[in-house]
């Protein structure tokens, strides 16, 4: 084993679902010791075949270990362990010190299990394992590594001490998440309108501000004071103690609305800011059912696509992860596969078509064009591609792993923007939790770059029997 301290000395087996998540979980435990059982590999192995995201993460992690075990001169080498590059354990880039060792499982161990849990069980073999290891190394920590709650419970019940894989967790807690908004202290203007400067440009007001409070914002973060009307501004951009805010346009008015549609309360009003700035070209909205995520986006894209001319068209797409049960193969064109999942667009359609007004030869011909400006896609068939000029919408982001959000931003190209829509409290994808998210990831991550923004979005305005029932339920 490694060389170090005889408390500091941890011994991590790796359950198979780990390298499913993350091909290089290996190099993320710094300086301690890794151990993979053989049924590991031999999971790993069923596991290569296919399109979908874990064979490829699963092919990507045998990559990795076959470019370890081409560095070995002799077979014995195995056994003392392969040293691990410190260059990758961070995932912040700092380097270890001392390198731990990746040990593989090459001969049977004695294996103590209750008669109740059959060794011939993948899990079990590998509770197996990890309970055969605290008797050969009784000066090491022995941890299971796995995102199977179940088998975490198993582990410790037999006594085997087991954890989660942290490594992709964003947050300590959700409640720390960035909310995009911040609320000005009553005596703001006392302590920060001293030094204050202010001048229109295109139509645009904008204030230079000096005080403590700014080393706290973030560009284009929303400001709003305690009452519900009142300032409400953006920041536009900081330097140390002084920022540049702008007086955010006001979308509640009837007569300035957004292809037809009025912002209800002051974070739609935010969003609708947000989402209608061509110089912002990554949005994300937080928020429950009902509080006008995907009508906001849609508005604010067909406006831009249809009248200012600013972007070709609407893309629109999601992840098909089934609420209920899977409904089977879906025939048609990728288009068609896709309409099934796509009932929300369906439903802020008919409220942004405006039905009731010109007829039916009227709604009929609105229908049209819109369906030709707006393409349903597949994240399946993402890869490789590039978006030019394009208002591309990602509809339950939540569900996205962190390496999928990355692979979709990267298509986007000149012209193009992305709104990514979620809420974090209904995450459907096996292993994925709110401070794991992509949704998450991205929000934490983009918050400090000044073409992006975020809101999340606290009031529903769907009816109010949804809001009840959001609220008790």
């Amino acid at each position: 084993m490694s060389q170090t301290s005889s408390a500091d000395k941890r011994l991590f087996v790796l359950d198979t679902n780990v390298l499913m998540h993350d091909p290089a979980a290996i190099f993320r435990f710094q300086e301690h010791d890794i151990y993979l059982p053989m049924i590991v590999l031999e999971e790993l192995d069923s596991a290569k075949k296919g399109l979908s995201e874990v064979a490829r993460n699963v092919r990507q992690a045998t990559r990795f270990l076959d470019d370890l075990l081409e560095q070995i001169e002799s077979p014995e080498e195995i056994n003392q362990g392969l040293p691990l590059p410190a260059t990758l354990h961070s995932g912040n880039g700092r380097t270890a010190e001392i390198s731990g060792r990746l040990f593989f499982q090459t001969h049977a161990l004695n294996v103590d299990l209750p008669e109740a849990m059959p060794g011939q069980k993948p899990d079990n073999s590998i509770l197996g394992t990890a309970m055969a290891l605290q008797e050969v190394h009784p000066d090491h920590t022995v941890t299971l590594v796995s995102k199977d709650i179940n088998l975490r419970i198993k582990a410790t019940v037999l006594g085997i001490h087991a954890e989660d894989y942290y490594n992709d967790k964003v947050l300590d807690d959700v409640d720390l998440l960035y909310t995009g908004s911040f609320e000005l202290p009553h005596d703001f203007w006392g302590t920060h309108g001293k030094a204050m400067d202010s001048w229109n440009e295109r139509g645009r007001t904008f204030y230079r501000i000096k005080g403590p409070l700014v080393a706290e914002w973030y560009p284009n973060q929303c400001l709003y004071p305690g009452e519900e009307h009142g300032f409400e501004a953006l920041v536009r951009s900081r330097e140390s103690d002084t920022a540049v805010i702008e007086l955010a346009q006001d979308y509640r008015s009837s007569r300035h609305t957004v292809w037809g549609i009025s912002a209800r309360n002051r974070e739609q009003n935010f969003a609708l800011n947000l989402l209608l700035d061509p110089e912002i070209d990554f949005v994300t909205l937080l928020g429950m059912a009902g509080t006008g995520k995907t009508l906001l986006t849609l508005a604010a894209g067909l406006a831009q696509t249809l009248e200012t001319k600013h972007y070709r068209e609407i893309i629109m797409t999601r992840v098909t992860v089934p609420l209920g049960e899977d409904i089977g193969f879906l025939p048609g064109t990728e288009e068609e596969k896709m309409t099934p999942w796509m009932g929300a667009l369906m439903d802020n359609l008919e409220v942004l078509a405006k039905p009731d007004m010109g007829g039916e030869w009227a709604r009929a011909a609105t229908n049209d064009l819109l369906q030709n400006r707006i393409k349903i896609r597949s994240l399946n068939f993402m890869r490789g591609r590039t978006f030019l000029n394009k208002f591309i919408i990602l509809d339950e982001a939540q569900n996205l792993t962190s390496k999928q959000m990355k692979t979709l931003i990267t298509r986007a190209g000149p012209g193009t923007k992305i709104v990514c829509l979620g809420n974090i409290a209904q995450i459907d994808t096996p292993y994925l939790t709110e401070t794991t998210s992509g949704l998450t990831y991205v929000v934490d991550y983009f918050k400090n770059w000044e073409y992006s923004g975020h809101i999340t979005l606290l009031r529903g305005e769907r009816s109010r029997l949804a809001d009840f029932a959001s609220s008790v339920l």
